[in-house]
């Protein structure tokens, strides 16, 4: 840590004592010896909470000193000290946000109190080694900033704040770990929500400029009836409007929240009103509506909000992952694929072929979306394996959710900006597939019959005729044209063929 964190001591340890003994903890670090041994018992990925996940704690913590002191639980100076530490320590965060060519999380850790945020992601079930690090880490800078009281040195006591008695009164780790799933994932939803609006207004403005340009639709990857490139990107956006839609109220579910439940959601050792009282303090230090579960104990052993939120981000991933395989198709080529339209090339595809440029963006999208399924997958599997009043596999949601969040805020963001934003249309290959389409035959149904509408295609195939070509040729028992080359413009007028409207039969 930096020297002025003050904590340094002559030797590069200290030791601290729990229940179970003595253990050594880095000199220079905030936490203590809980955290120690879970830093000793998993270091199993290197991975670490999203910051998210660490300031939901530290608010928590500052809410619950605020309504304990309110509640007559705890006294003013301890209080103060809790509270003026958690502002610093948000304050400091608050410092350390870098851009995302920085840090994908948006933090810089390295020097600052978030460092001491220090478990692996995988660690004891419940998350009870994190709650202990956030406890110890406020502890240790409130003892550091504001001291033992000289009424504390009379007793000779010399820990003013105390990890378990004071930062974590009226708490369990089984009520605020599954309260932190809830809050940092509302704390990461407006960036999320920010760049699906960018991605939305990026494929309403495409189809807005690729109204007039007619193409073939596809269906099982064969030709069918017309379609403009407008209605395409069109489409896709109004796609993910509902995606959007889907996850805001996904959200909303995350508002309720079972803090003041302590150990098994009855809230035991918690004033009567605590559970009230801190989600609405909650609510104000967040800027959102947050509201305590009127089943407390629900809460604790049942993630289907946590799942619920994160199928909603499965289902945004399963739209993404359709539309870049659309986009990747669309623009294959140059010469030997569909070349609909135009990616902007952002670096060299090959280090062999020279002049070679890759749909990079969609690629490195459809390889994130896979992973966000994925997780979604494991999400599922953590929620039904919880066992009685608690659900153990909540340290496991809480990071792949946030991860989840992040990667998807982060991509569709450079998706939309770097590939989107430059998508070129290519008119005169769209309008060849147009006219040489197969599903223009259908047209001809109200016309002439699906039987002979079936034979003109039969024929357009065996000959590799455009179908408007096929025809102009065929005749009807007398001898005369099926359509006249007049009836003909007129009825595959593009404009046509791309909206409700109905053919009279002759």
């Amino acid at each position: 840590m930096a020297a002025s964190t003050g904590l340094a001591k002559a030797r590069n340890v200290r030791v601290e004592k729990d229940s179970l003994g003595e253990l050594t903890v880095p000199a220079d670090a905030y936490y203590g010896v809980q955290t120690a041994r879970a830093v000793a018992n998993f270091p199993v990925s290197g991975l670490r909470a999203h910051p998210a996940l660490i300031l939901s704690y530290v608010h928590m913590k500052r809410a619950a000193a605020v309504v304990n002191r309110e509640l007559g639980m705890l006294d003013k100076p301890r209080s103060e000290a809790i509270v003026k530490t958690c502002d610093w320590i948000l304050a400091e965060a608050e410092q350390a946000r870098r851009p995302l060519t920085e840090c994908p999380d948006g933090y810089d850790r390295h020097g600052t109190i978030l460092a001491q945020f220090v478990l692996d992601a995988y660690q004891a079930g419940a998350g009870t080694s994190f709650n202990m690090n956030s406890n110890e880490v406020i502890a240790n800078l409130a003892n550091e900033r504001f001291g033992p009281t000289p009424a504390d040195k009379k007793r000779g006591s010399y820990t003013f704040v105390n990890p378990n008695d004071h930062v974590n009164m009226a708490q369990s780790t089984n009520d605020t770990m599954p309260t932190a799933i809830r809050l940092s994932n509302l704390i990461l939803l407006p960036a999320l929500l920010a760049s699906l609006d960018l991605m939305i207004a990026e494929f309403a403005a495409k189809g807005r400029a690729f109204k007039s340009i007619i193409t073939t639709g596809r269906t099982h990857l064969q030709d069918a009836t017309p379609i403009t490139l407008g209605q395409v990107f069109t489409a896709y956006a109004d796609c993910l409007k509902k995606a959007r839609t889907r996850l805001v109220a996904a959200g909303r579910l995350l508002q309720v929240i079972g803090l003041g439940g302590t150990a098994v959601g009855t809230g035991m050792n918690s004033d009567p009103r605590f559970a009230k009282a801190v989600a609405a303090q909650l609510g104000k230090q967040l800027g959102l509506s947050i509201t305590s579960a009127p089943n407390i104990i629900e809460m604790h052993n049942s993630m289907a909000d946590p799942l619920a939120f994160s199928a909603a981000l499965r289902g945004l991933s399963a739209d993404l992952t359709r539309i870049a395989n659309d986009l990747r198709l669309m623009s294959s080529g140059p010469t030997s694929g569909i070349g609909e339209i135009n990616l902007p090339p952002v670096q060299p595809g090959s280090s062999i072929m020279p002049g070679k440029v890759n749909p990079v963006m969609l690629e490195m999208f459809n390889m994130l979306n896979y992973q966000v399924l994925g997780l979604d997958s494991a999400i599922l599997g953590c929620s039904y394996s919880g066992q009685f009043q608690l659900n153990v596999m909540m340290p496991m949601i809480a990071f792949d959710l946030l991860h989840m969040q992040m990667i998807l805020s982060n991509s569709i963001r450079l998706v939309a900006e770097r590939c989107i934003r430059g998508i070129t249309a290519n008119r005169k290959q769209c309008r060849q597939y147009f006219e040489a389409s197969m599903g223009l035959a259908t047209v001809l149904n109200p016309l002439i019959g699906y039987s002979a509408a079936a034979e003109i295609v039969k024929r357009a195939v065996k000959q590799g005729t455009p179908i408007m070509d096929e025809l102009r040729s065929a005749r009807r028992p007398d001898g005369t044209p099926v359509l006249s080359e007049k009836e003909m413009q007129e009825v595959f007028k593009p404009e046509r063929l791309t909206k409700p409207g109905s053919l009279k039969k002759k």
